[in-house]
This record gives C-alpha cells, structure tokens and sequence, in this order.
C-alpha cells in the first residue's frame, strides 16, 4: 500500500523539479486541479489513473519510486551503445552464446515498455 505522506513528498519534489504550481501541474497532467489539491492535502488518495497520467507526462519520473520510493528521481535514463542495427546484430550474435544453451539460438526479442509499449527484434 502506498504511504500517503511520502507519496505527496514525493509528488512535491516533482512539483519543485519542474518549478510548477499544483494548478499548473493539474493542468499538465489534466487533472481538475482539486484533485492535486486532495491529495497534497492528504484527504485523498492518488488513483492509479492519476499516478499513470503523471508517469506518462513526466518521462523522468519511474512509476516504482512515486509509489514507494525506490529508485531515483529523476529518473536515470538508460544509455545504448551504437545504432539498433547494431544492438540487434550483438543480440543475435554467436559470442553470446551460454554453453548450456549450445545447439540453441535467439529468433526474436520482444521488450516491453512501462508505457505499454514494445518493441520487437526479429533474426534477420
């Protein structure tokens, strides 16, 4: 269950981040602007479609540490080395083969996004 006072810490470093007011960041976000004033208040819990519009608006912000605060903020983006060509080659690349997985190779990836999101790395 989300700690209520440390969610709306949380949401006002976030506010403070991005220099924001409550009614700029409902705005944003869109949200009535009484909801981002309930629940700094404390007199309402956020929704989860709430905590998914502010994830969704706010890239840097990781939905694991607005509910509970693990992880950092701003969120640290991950960093890719080389074009996607070049990532699928070493995907797919016999140097990364595990000796317990010898006769076995890699025909297609597929990563899911927070976001709801994927992408898909098919052998060419």
């Amino acid at each position: 269950m989300v700690n209520t006072t440390d969610f709306t810490n949380r949401l006002k470093k976030i506010l403070e981040h991005h220099q924001l007011t409550a009614s700029l960041f409902a705005d944003k976000i869109g949200v009535q602007r009484s909801s981002i004033s309930h629940i700094l208040s404390g007199r309402n819990k956020p929704s989860l479609d709430f905590i998914l519009k502010v994830t969704n608006t706010f890239s840097d912000v990781d939905i694991y540490w607005l509910l509970n605060g693990k992880g950092t903020f701003p969120k640290e983006e991950q960093k890719t080395v080389g074009s996607p060509t070049q990532q699928q080659a070493a995907m797919f690349s016999d140097q990364g083969d595990h000796p317990t997985n010898a006769g076995k190779r890699i025909s297609r990836i597929v990563v899911f996004y927070s976001d709801g999101t994927f992408d898909e790395y098919n052998k060419q």
